[in-house]
């Protein structure tokens, strides 16, 4: 029941994402708000991303049970908010409390299965929560586009409703949970500390993505600087608090720390070439919109049954040489692609992806695996949320960055062909791609603008990447088996 539970959550909340972002176009056009579209995914960014470490903190000294079925209703509420929404202001507030619940819920419901499953099965139900996640990208334009068709785009929102009563109903009736009554104190200076860091630091790319700022504006400077002052004082109120909400102690684990870092450099180089790819496959390869989007599918085709494998592997092989092999394989996939070019072919990219992915499945469940086994049980909430959070961090980061240097390359690209474009096309294909009409000698030089565009992108990548794969060497050398307390209980 528990895990019935959890998986329905956790389906539904990776769901809304990818339905939202199908709706979207219906949504702006009623609630004309065009000029706040970008913020509706920002906003809830944003929110998953702050919070994340504190409602991790707080399933600590509260309990892992009665966190996460708060943060559920604080999904089904930020639903109910957005569903009814008459207005773009309501809808931003709705998602906004939709991104703090969700913020709790993926690590929180590996916490939970981390307490309620001995570790090697814990192994295979994690090694296959990754995958799992593929499910809401491979359904999600489809019911968006059947409920935004048939029915209105607040069912959009509003199907979250009886799922996710159904999701905390069955955890609530089926996990146990013995908490004790003492009194606890909460970490306030710090939990606003760590808000005001990690907003200063989330804003910056969120302007840059929805307001046209460059990294080098002085306002982005000025975020970045805050976000900084900010850090520095977290660490100060932390070291002398005494429940902090990130707990200092957690940055001398040398697993936690190589593993944060590695999530880190990964999601950066990873996202930003990852997601940006569908531009390159309409423009240049000539694919609609969705077979260019189910395209990067082949990279879950080879991280699934390599997430699998691990999952079984990982409690009795020594983690650091799961990963060591695995992280060749992204070395590889990235050295392949840094040769795209406009004669590229669709298999020549799913085997690329798909060697990527295969080379990413140790880390589906298995960096968090490791985290769990690394710190004490009190701390394993704020440890994985902290993980979580850098991975998030990265992922962000990397994909203004790497927005913004794709954009930069093109634009640049483009303006040495300029005057022989049509007047208007130059600023139409940075952002639009490239428009119908043009003659075959000028389209294939734009298209050959976007190869190099790419090419240099995955250049960037792979250098994260031999960064990720000298880090694996940093983690320790131990086989994953059960805790004395775990094995005395059994």
């Amino acid at each position: 029941m528990v895990l019935t539970g959890l998986i329905l959550g956790l389906i539904f909340a990776e769901l809304d994402e990818t339905i939202v972002s199908t709706a979207m176009p219906t949504i702006i056009r009623e609630l004309h708000g065009l000029s706040l579209y970008g913020w509706v995914a920002g906003i809830y960014m944003l929110a998953v991303t702050m919070f994340m470490p504190i409602l991790g903190k707080l399933a600590d000294l509260f309990g892992r049970k009665r966190i996460y079925l708060i943060c559920m209703g604080l999904f089904i509420t930020g639903s109910i908010v957005s569903g009814f929404a008459n207005s773009m202001t309501w809808l931003l507030i709705g998602r906004g409390i939709q991104g703090i619940g969700a913020g709790g819920l993926m690590p929180l419901a590996l916490v939970i299965i981390g307490e309620t499953y001995p570790l090697e099965q814990r192994a295979k139900i994690q090694s296959l929560f990754g995958p799992l996640m593929i499910l809401p990208q491979l359904l999600g334009p489809t019911v968006g586009g059947y409920l935004v068709g048939h029915m209105n785009w607040h069912w959009v929102f509003l199907i979250n409703i009886p799922v996710g009563v159904l999701a905390a109903a069955v955890l609530a009736v089926g996990m146990r949970e013995s908490i004790g009554e003492e009194k606890r104190s909460i970490d306030w200076s710090g939990a606003v500390t760590l808000i005001l860091a990690l907003f200063s630091l989330l804003l910056a790319p969120v302007l840059i993505d929805n307001q046209g700022y460059s990294w080098s504006s002085p306002i982005i400077i000025g975020l970045l600087a805050l976000s900084f002052i900010f850090f520095i004082l977290l660490i100060y109120i932390e070291s002398r608090v005494k429940e902090p909400i990130i707990p200092l102690h957690l940055f001398t684990n040398r697993n936690v720390v190589v593993l944060s870092t590695l999530v880190f450099i990964l999601m950066m180089g990873l996202m930003g070439g990852i997601a940006s790819f569908p531009f390159f496959a309409q423009n240049v390869m000539g694919l609609s919109p969705t077979a260019s989007g189910y395209l990067t599918l082949a990279f879950m085709a080879g991280a699934i049954p390599s997430s699998i494998v691990n999952g079984f592997l990982i409690t009795r092989v020594a983690y650091r040489n799961l990963f060591i092999v695995s992280f060749l394989l992204p070395i590889i996939g990235f050295f392949l692609l840094m040769q795209i070019q406009v004669s590229t072919t669709i298999l020549f990219i799913v085997i690329s992806f798909f060697i990527l992915g295969v080379g990413l499945g140790a880390l589906f469940g298995g960096d968090n695996l490791i985290v769990q086994e690394s710190v004490d049980s009190k701390d394993s909430g704020i440890a994985l949320s902290t993980v979580q959070l850098f991975q998030s961090l990265g992922a962000t980061i990397g994909l203004s960055v790497f927005g913004s240097m794709l954009a930069r390359n093109i634009k640049s690209g483009v303006a040495d062909l300029s005057d022989q474009l049509p007047s208007g096309t130059a600023e139409h294909i940075q952002t639009g791609g490239i428009p119908q009409g043009i003659s075959p000698d000028l389209l294939l030089q734009v298209k050959t603008v976007f190869a190099h565009a790419f090419q240099n992108m995955f250049t960037i990548s792979l250098i994260f990447v031999v960064a990720a794969f000298i880090l694996c060497w940093f983690l320790k050398k131990e086989i994953l088996s059960k805790k004395e307390t775990e094995a005395a209980s059994a």
